[in-house]
């Protein structure tokens, strides 16, 4: 199947759901157009224009493509997670705090200051699974303006992130890269979630284990103990 997907930021309370999403049609008009008025409805509905606009005819995105009210489905989205931005045909990146028609390429602390100076993307948890693994990555900014693709920023993308160019392009394969140095690239990167930190690193790894939330800082230990079932690789204990 080809389709589309999209990376995003989540924003809290505006974003849309599963439940929501189907149900639409069936809510009274007051709900339908506070749903309709929120900036996430409007994030999916431009990125669903935008997919259309390439010729896709299927388009992913999580907020509203998986029911988070059932655990195992939850479960198993997130352990697919990265496979499936590696299938996409493309991944549409909205960095929804970038205003300028062009990709910034220089640190903006009066900008960007709860971030590092860069957009608020790169310093999240989940989207780094999400800019290495898609083939393919177009940019776009608050106004869904194309501002670059990976590809062409990767020299950029790479002052940023400190993640090697070759892997930016190519992915994670045939790469004899250490344990400790893909960790170092999530080292200051934020999750809503203690659990996520460990659980948004699982497809780097290519491992896999069940969702515990609640379970707190143990879900990093999990992790840690399913890398060294895989990898003969002591520098994780670095971490």
């Amino acid at each position: 199947m080809r389709y589309a997907i999209l990376s995003h930021r989540w924003e809290d309370d505006s974003e849309v759901t599963y439940k929501e999403m189907i149900g639409l049609t069936k809510m009274d008009e007051r709900k339908k157009v506070e749903v309709r008025k929120r900036s996430g409805y409007q994030k999916i509905i431009q990125c669903c224009e935008q997919a259309m606009k390439d010729g896709h005819e299927w388009l992913w995105i999580d907020t509203c493509c998986i029911d988070k009210r059932s655990s195992a489905e939850l479960s198993e989205a997130i352990n697919s997670m990265y496979q499936w931005y590696r299938g996409a045909q493309v991944c549409y990146a909205y960095l929804n705090d970038v205003k300028e028609s062009i990709f910034p390429t220089e640190p903006n602390f009066e900008t960007f200051l709860k971030s590092n100076g860069w957009p608020e993307w790169f310093m999240r948890g989940w989207t780094l699974q999400e800019l290495i693994a898609p083939r393919r990555i177009e940019f776009f900014n608050k106004e869904w303006a194309p501002v670059g693709n990976k590809h062409r920023l990767a020299s950029t993308l790479k002052d940023i992130t400190r993640i090697p160019c070759d892997v930016l392009r190519d992915g994670l394969a045939g790469k004899r890269l250490s344990v400790a140095r893909i960790m170092s690239w999530a080292a200051h990167r934020k999750t809503a979630r203690v659990e996520d930190r460990a659980y948004s690193l699982m497809g780097l790894f290519g491992v896999n284990m069940p969702m515990v939330y609640g379970e707190g800082k143990k879900a990093f230990r999990r992790l840690q103990l399913e890398i060294i079932r895989e990898f003969n690789d002591h520098s994780i204990f670095a971490w």
